[in-house]
């Protein structure tokens, strides 16, 4: 699966499975490395690296801008083989 139909489908699940949520593409330019989503969802939020599989390489610094994102709120790297588990762990953090 091409990375961009992930990300399309994934946004379309987190819409769902988060009624009311907004999820934005961040600007990749704007900082080289930050995750590829914002996801915000009542007084919480997450940011996500899509990738198209688990082998899929990372760039320059979106290990470091997810962790510390996590540190902040909920940051990780979400592919296809680990999207459920990803939103379940996000579901878990949101209900906090």
């Amino acid at each position: 699966m091409l990375e961009n139909k992930f990300k399309t489908k994934l946004i379309k699940t987190i819409k769902t499975r988060f009624p009311g949520s907004f999820v934005f593409h961040l600007d990749p330019n704007e900082l080289q490395g930050a995750p590829d989503l914002l996801v915000l969802y009542e007084n919480k939020w997450a940011a996500l690296e899509g990738k198209k599989n688990g082998k899929a390489s990372l760039r320059p610094n979106q290990q470091h801008y997810v962790d510390l994102f996590d540190k902040m709120s909920f940051a990780k790297i979400i592919f296809p083989e680990n999207a459920e588990e990803v939103l379940d762990e996000m579901e878990r953090a949101f209900k906090v």
